[in-house]
């Protein structure tokens, strides 16, 4: 007997369920192109499509998050001894 995975796997979410979206024409017909070319359905199609938008867009939120939580542990400034040694070195660098 299949598993619920296995039967979800081979029809989609849920079962019967239809999603209305609204598309520019021209927007609509480069989409059937494609999809015929590439011998996809358009619901194929359209899934890879929200997949790889998603996919390159939670990026962003986890990049976010990850520069609020170094912005929070960054330190002031140098530490007095680093400025004093750059401060000496650039001193003494001839430019």
């Amino acid at each position: 007997m299949r598993s619920m995975l296995d039967f979800s796997r081979y029809c989609g979410y849920t079962a019967g369920m239809k999603t209305a979206i609204s598309l520019p024409d021209k927007l609509f017909q480069a989409a059937e192109r494609h999809a015929e070319r590439e011998h996809k359905s358009r619901s194929q199609l359209y899934a890879e499509a929200l997949a790889y938008y998603l996919a390159r867009h939670t990026g962003d939120e986890i990049t976010e998050a990850m520069d609020r939580v170094i912005g929070q542990l960054a330190s002031p400034g140098p530490e007095p001894f680093t400025a004093e040694a750059a401060r000496k070195t650039l001193e003494s660098t001839e430019w």
